[in-house]
């Protein structure tokens, strides 16, 4: 609140006087304490400076044009400095609605007319008092943000906090319930329904025999009960009376009928488990063996020597392979193994396809799922119409296994159902599929599909066109679109140069980025390309000679991938070096496969026609820790390690499959991921030293 007063007695002279004598006084502003707050002068005179007088001539023409006595006040003798008082006073005189109430006399004061101004009413001292409106708010949104620095700054965060666990509560909690909090619910009420009396009857019947044959006989004609025949005659044969003789004849003649019986799916299904029973009783050790689990001796059997068991177990341990049993029956003689694969969900089922790859001979092609415990015959047996040439197991639903042909085609089987049905997909009716032998297929993970859920599968396959496909499922069977065209491919991206029409081979996908893979191709060469461009490959290598026979990818270290080839050799390569870093040859044969263990990071296994050889790179990167020749008049064509044990399987041309036992490997702890990159490393080191010697002694020669 502030007081503005003034003091100055300044008189209007309007006779012209300038009125220099009169004393002066100026306005002054106080505070609600009294204290002097008056603003000072911008303006500071001079010594010896004198103010400008106005005209006189000049202040009687304004005066005339006031027209009144009372405009006259709002003049003082110097016109250049008109006063606040001076306004003030003018408006408490004409329109101050304050100053323009008549004021009750005081007592020592003679009444005065309001409309004449006289030297007392100038010489007045005027107090106004200045105050605040009350505010007025228009708008006033609350602000959701406390600053760090004030008083409720943590009361605010701890209930934040208590908000937050709140809300984790309350997720798969069946105490919370989303609802509206102000639902109104209507009254219940109450309906009436009229209907008819409900009126209960009792009724039987009798059931003759032979209206009881009858009702199962009509039932066991339909395919769907057949498995149930069998147990009609028990049931008609507790049925006595006398006037079942008639009937007696037919019963027998059912039960006289054996193929019935025979052809029962129940029947069927208890011989299956009486033979696995059997077989595993017989091949228990062989199967410990192949687990890793002690073998349990017979009581009832002959003692060994204890000296020659003793003297055995003196000998020093070497790597070798022991044969457990063959995978084999009456129609896989005669017919050669061309792939094989394991199950991803379950480890003792293996898929085996069998045929001849020379298309002049027409052996009969099919596929066999064997099972560890039964391996004198197959759980099932698929007719295929060309020779198989590539097999694999989806990872995402173990049941379906993808199938290759020489003739081009592409299948999936449903290994659950049987011969006739199980084909659920093939690409026999697709227009743009492969005309040329499809040498390899492979489910992986689908690079597009980058969500929270569990990546979908995709089926691709290589065929000797040079294309790389991708797989659909489709109306009509399968539908495909081209990943790669080697045929098109641009080997340098700045240039227009394509690269010859070379047959692809082989393919394998990086194990941690799905959209990276390998094609070895008929030519030598190894491209690794993108799912994401079709025209161009990332890199090449280019080292072997001879077709690319497989290639593949190390579990343990990504970047590191083993190919095999026509050439004879073995090639290690890792990614980003157009080198390879290791190069094994042992024989002057054709390398068909060479494959990694999946439980060893250091051994990988090769075969060519005439022997198997076991690599430990953690021993010797020049030969083969193992050799194992085959038997003479056959020859070995496909490879596989069993996953989680120490045994591989071998598969011939005489359509037997071999399970061996990896013993006396020594390669110290398994699962060892930086034991591959290290022996590398190492042996690395040595070979550039060697050759350093050898340079120097060449020298010194």
């Amino acid at each position: 609140m502030l007081f503005i007063g003034s003091s100055r007695s300044k008189r209007s002279s309007l006779d012209g006087s300038d009125g220099t004598d009169q004393p002066s006084r100026t306005p002054r502003v106080l505070d609600s304490d009294g204290k002097d707050v008056t603003p000072l002068s911008l303006h500071q005179a001079e010594s010896g400076e004198t103010q400008a007088k106005p005209s006189k001539l000049f202040m009687e023409e304004v005066l005339s044009s006031s027209g009144s006595e009372s405009s006259s006040s709002l003049f003082c003798s110097r016109f250049s400095t008109l006063s606040f008082e001076t306004s003030l006073t003018s408006a408490t005189e004409t329109s101050s609605p304050l100053t323009s109430l008549p004021q009750p006399p005081t007592p020592h004061e003679v009444p005065r007319e309001p409309d004449t101004v006289t030297e007392e009413i100038l010489d007045e001292v005027v107090d106004i008092c200045l105050t605040e409106t009350d505010s007025v708010s228009l708008l006033d949104i609350p602000s959701t943000l406390v600053s760090e620095d004030s008083d409720d700054a943590e009361t605010v965060r701890k209930t934040n906090i208590q908000y937050t666990e709140l809300c984790k509560r309350r997720l798969c909690s069946d105490k919370f319930v989303a609802h509206a909090a102000q639902t109104f619910w209507g009254a219940p009420k109450d309906k009436e329904v009229q209907c008819d009396n409900i009126v209960m009857v009792d009724e039987g019947t009798v059931a003759k025999v032979w209206d009881i044959w009858d009702s199962f006989h009509n039932q066991h004609e339909s395919p769907a009960s057949v498995e149930a025949n069998y147990l009609l005659p028990s049931t008609v044969d507790t049925i006595k009376g006398p006037e079942e003789d008639g009937e007696r004849s037919d019963c027998h003649s059912f039960s006289s009928d054996p193929q019935r019986v025979l052809l029962s799916k129940s029947l069927l299904s208890s011989l299956v488990i009486m033979e696995r029973s059997i077989l595993t009783n017989i091949i228990h050790p062989k199967l410990a063996a192949y687990k890793g689990l002690p073998i349990l001796k017979d009581p009832d059997s002959v003692p060994e020597d204890e000296q020659g068991s003793q003297e055995a177990e003196d000998r020093p341990l070497t790597p070798t392979l022991e044969p457990l049993w063959d995978f084999r029956c009456e129609i896989t003689n005669e017919c050669s193994v061309t792939s094989m694969v394991w199950n991803r969900k379950n480890p003792d089922l293996v898929a085996v396809s069998y045929g001849d790859l020379d298309s002049t001979k027409h052996r009969p092609t099919f596929i066999c799922c064997w099972s560890l415990k039964n391996p004198m015959w197959p759980e099932r047996v698929f007719q295929c119409h060309s020779c198989v040439t590539s097999l694999d197991f989806s990872a995402n639903r173990p049941s379906q296994l993808a199938v290759g042909m020489l003739d081009g085609t592409v299948a999936v089987y449903d290994v659950r159902r049987p011969d006739s049905e199980a084909c659920v997909a093939s690409s026999s009716n697709c227009l743009n599929r492969p005309l040329h032998p499809v040498w390899q297929v492979i489910w992986t993970k689908a690079e597009m599909r980058l969500t929270g859920r569990e990546r979908e599968e995709a089926l691709v396959s290589v065929s000797e066109d040079g294309r790389v496909i991708r797989w659909a499922f489709s109306s009509s069977g399968l539908d495909n679109i081209d990943l790669m065209n080697l045929g098109r491919l641009k080997v340098n991206m700045s240039s227009d140069v394509f690269s010859a029409v070379t047959p692809g081979f082989c393919i394998d996908f990086h194990p941690k980025n799905y959209g990276i893979y390998l094609i070895g191709t008929g030519s030598g060469l190894i491209y690794t390309c993108s799912v994401f461009n079709s025209k161009h490959c990332l890199e090449m290598y280019q080292a072997h000679t001879s077709p690319v026979n497989h290639i593949e990818w190390s579990p343990f270290s990504p970047d590191l991938f083993l190919c095999c080839s026509a050439d004879w050799s073995i090639q290690l390569w890792k990614r980003g070096h157009f080198a390879p870093m290791l190069s094994f040859t042992s024989t002057q044969r054709v390398v068909h496969t060479a494959k990694w263990s999946p439980d060893w990071p250091t051994v990988f296994a090769a075969i060519n026609e005439q022997q198997l050889e076991i690599w430990n790179l953690a021993s010797d990167v020049l030969t083969p820790t193992i050799v194992h020749y085959n038997t003479p008049g056959a020859a070995m064509t496909e490879l596989l390690f069993a996953p989680g044990t120490d045994c591989a399987l071998v598969g011939g041309s005489d359509g037997q499959v071999t399970v061996y036992n990896i013993k006396n490997l020594n390669v110290g702890q398994k699962n060892q991921v930086d034991g591959l990159e290290d022996v590398i490393r190492s042996r690395l080191v040595v070979c550039s030293s060697t050759q350093g010697e050898l340079q120097t002694d060449s020298h010194h020669i």
